[in-house]
């Protein structure tokens, strides 16, 4: 049975708009447990836009499940975890003008430093995922890295117009998580998905957990965080 992660970035995100301090993350996080979150995530950005250090340390220390930390490959953000000590690192590219992350990692054209990046964090005791599109190369090469989990980008398919193109992307998928879970790779799965569109990457099966936050904080201002939380955790475990 899969298992939920829940993104709280956005949560973050309205409370910077007005640069106060509600609504405030870490009141999220233990609402989307109690609400049968499996995890949280964050993403501390090179540029703080919307999570903070703070942040994340009053997350290590007081939610229940797990902690998972999204990050750029930088030796500032590799400090940062190995201060925080999250239960996994997801590395992930980024850009300064970016709205969302755009793509998955290319772990070939910077496997030394992604290496070197994976080789600390797994020396401090944390579980290492990267990013990356449902292309084999990139997931061979997480393996040979070093990488426990590989969390695909799934935003090519969720932004599929055509019905072509959706079936297309969705058995880039499948084949991704074949290869690795071939390879002895974690497999977790993330970006753009939604209430509709999660249910046919469920259906393959093979993926271990589901990153999710746009879409079920989206749905949370109409229906309430608990509720947006319990419906997402009902669909990714095959209800």
């Amino acid at each position: 049975m899969a298992k939920l992660g829940v993104n709280v970035d956005h949560i973050a995100t309205i409370r910077q708009a007005r640069g106060g301090s509600e609504p405030d993350p870490i009141a999220a996080a233990a609402i989307a447990e109690l609400a049968g979150a499996d995890g949280i995530t964050v993403h501390l950005r090179e540029d703080r836009r919307h999570i903070q250090d703070r942040d994340v340390l009053l997350l290590r220390k007081t939610i229940q499940t797990r902690l998972n930390l999204e990050m750029a490959p930088t030796d500032e953000m590799v400090a940062v975890a190995l201060k925080v000590l999250p239960d996994a690192v997801t590395l992930v590219p980024e850009k300064r003008e970016e709205l969302t992350t755009e793509g998955g990692l290319d772990v070939s054209l910077h496997r030394l430093l992604i290496k070197k990046q994976v080789d600390l964090l797994r020396q401090g005791g944390i579980t290492v995922s990267l990013f990356v599109d449902p292309d084999i190369e990139q997931i061979k090469m997480s393996h040979r890295v070093g990488a426990d989990f590989i969390e695909i980008h799934t935003g090519t398919y969720c932004d599929a117009k055509k019905e072509e193109m959706r079936k297309t992307e969705l058995s880039k998928i499948e084949t991704a998580i074949r290869a690795g879970r071939k390879l002895g790779l974690g497999i977790n799965a993330g970006h753009g998905l939604n209430y509709w569109n999660v249910r046919d990457v469920v259906a393959l099966g093979g993926v271990e957990e589901y990153n999710i936050g746009h879409s079920i904080i989206s749905r949370a201002v109409l229906v309430g965080l608990d509720q947006a939380v319990r419906e997402m955790a009902a669909l990714v475990r095959g209800g």
